[in-house]
């Protein structure tokens, strides 16, 4: 079966968190933009979502900090944050373990991996989720990517591990979908934080779409720290999904700044 659901998603925790400090134009764009992906993750009626988001010292810190991390548990405890911040409950999210080992095992073959079945899920997944599948009943395999601390794996190492992931997932009988989770520009907790690089935002985007490889991957660390901040560096869950799905056609379901967020809100998909 191959993949039969592809997307991007920003999961900036204000966006539960101070979902009311948007606009409200801002919020029908953004959070109807969610909505549409819902609808068509539902369509796609997944038996396993593969999410790829970024480490935020939740799992790991500076003494152990692995350039991917699959997760092969039967559950994850999440969000890692406190309620009244995230206004996400506490909750347990179900784990596809079967299929997470055998699509680490595969990928194994052609890039590094950690795994760990003690993950905890934080905003980086939980937002999306609770947006997506707030029943929670859709089956994980959550990928963890150093998005932190340098030295980062390589971007040209993103994209590979999305074309190793996706030969993995197309040897599988199950429907598999793929979900990135994070970035674009924004300059998380630090004087600078709700300042955007919407240009730098835009220019990725479209490379994101058409799957240009030499573009996506052209970025130094410091070109991305000087141009879209210290959590610009969770373009790295976008490459991957884009390695993931070379030659499908991508569409933008959303491009709203809202620095409110302290992110554009960005949504696009991949016609897999």
């Amino acid at each position: 079966m191959p993949l039969v659901f592809a997307a991007a998603a920003v999961h900036a925790p204000g966006i539960t968190g101070r979902r009311q400090n948007a606009t409200e134009a801002q919020r029908a764009v953004f959070f109807g933009a969610y909505r549409r992906l819902r609808e068509r993750l539902e369509a796609a009626r997944l038996e396993v979502l593969v999410m790829v988001s970024a480490e935020h010292f939740t799992n790991f810190f500076m003494d152990n900090m692995p350039a991917f991390c699959f997760g092969l548990a039967d559950s994850y405890p999440g969000p890692a944050e406190d309620e009244p911040y995230l206004k996400i409950p506490k909750t347990k999210v179900p784990g596809a373990a079967r299929v997470a080992r055998a699509l680490a095992t595969a990928v194994s073959d052609e890039v590094d991996i950690a795994h760990s079945e003690e993950l905890v899920l934080d905003h980086g997944f939980m937002v999306p989720l609770h947006l997506l599948t707030p029943d929670m009943r859709v089956p994980i395999v959550p990928i963890v990517v150093n998005c932190l601390a340098a030295p980062r794996p390589g971007l040209k190492r993103c994209y590979a591990l999305g074309r190793s992931l996706r030969r993995a997932v197309d040897a599988r009988p199950e429907r598999v979908g793929l979900l990135a989770c994070g970035g674009l520009s924004h300059w998380p907790a630090v004087p600078e934080s709700g300042k955007l690089n919407v240009g730098w935002d835009r220019a990725f985007l479209e490379d994101f779409l058409a799957h240009r490889r030499d573009a996506l991957t052209r970025y130094s660390e410091e070109e991305i720290e000087r141009d879209a901040g210290p959590g610009g560096h969770e373009v790295r869950a976008w490459i991957v999904v884009s390695a993931a799905t070379e030659g499908a056609p991508g569409e933008t379901l959303c491009f709203e700044p809202i620095p409110a967020y302290a992110i554009t809100g960005c949504i696009a998909t991949m016609a897999v």
